[in-house]
């Protein structure tokens, strides 16, 4: 493990992603990015569904849509890159369903997919997963997965 020191003392690796995602939440508060606008509301745009252990099976497995699944936590300064991205095809792509798997709270479902890296996106079709990326991406990227 690697050590780094700085005023407040010595940080290790996980010290420092926690650093570097609230700088980034930040970043992403302070450009608006991550507001909802009155207007979104109006039109009546969806956002990323939380997923979890009770709908999972009905608006995952049973969707006769895509599903584009985004697999994060709070703490982790890349899901917090891939958030906003994943929020805006959410309410762009009314042909899919986006939803978000907070991994602290269901474990159970992260374990069954195999994550052992966050973020990690699943894209599921007739309840299969079809296609799967880790790791921070770009909005094209992720379109691409689609």
């Amino acid at each position: 493990m690697k050590w780094i020191t700085h005023s407040l003392g010595i940080m290790d690796y996980s010290d420092i992603c926690s650093l570097l995602g609230d700088v980034i939440t930040e970043a992403v508060h302070f450009s608006g990015y991550n507001e909802v606008t009155k207007e979104n509301k109006e039109d009546n745009k969806m956002s990323a569904i939380n997923i979890n252990r009770n709908n999972f099976q009905n608006e995952v497995m049973n969707s006769d849509r895509k599903v584009l699944l985004d697999f994060w936590a709070p703490w982790c300064g890349p899901c917090r890159m891939v958030g906003p991205i994943v929020e805006e095809i959410a309410q762009e792509r009314e042909d899919i369903v986006v939803g978000k798997v907070n991994v602290d709270e269901e474990v159970e479902l992260a374990v069954s997919y195999r994550i052992a890296s966050i973020p990690t996106l699943l894209v599921f079709q007739d309840g299969q997963v079809v296609k799967k990326s880790i790791g921070a991406s770009p909005k094209k990227e992720i379109l691409a997965l689609l």
